[in-house]
């Protein structure tokens, strides 16, 4: 089963949020999809707006790109900090990071 299939990605629009609380820097994120993740002079990583603007406002989410999926979803599952959170917009469910069934 495909990152795609698993994540019900097939008609689902999926985002991206990290919580900055838990995050430690280390920047596995933007090493993976830098398209998406930026760490900030702060230390921490945040999500990037499709434009590459950072998005710094607490809870500030970003549409992940299907490309990126795969990317996106490995940074979730190598984050040493489990601050990467991604779900589908519809229902604001979590298919991967610390808060996902």
């Amino acid at each position: 089963m495909s990152v795609q299939q698993q994540a019900g990605a097939g008609a689902e629009a999926l985002e991206v949020w990290i919580d900055q609380d838990l995050c430690t820097g280390d920047g596995i994120c933007a090493q993976y999809a830098p398209e998406v993740f930026e760490l900030d002079i702060d230390g921490l990583a945040y999500v990037k707006s499709a434009d590459e603007e950072l998005l710094q406002d607490r809870g500030a989410t970003t549409p992940v790109p299907l490309p990126l999926l795969t990317d996106v979803i490995d940074s979730a599952k190598e984050c040493p900090g489990e601050c990467i959170h991604v779900r589908r917009v519809s229902d604001k469910v979590e298919v991967y990071g610390p808060d996902a069934e």
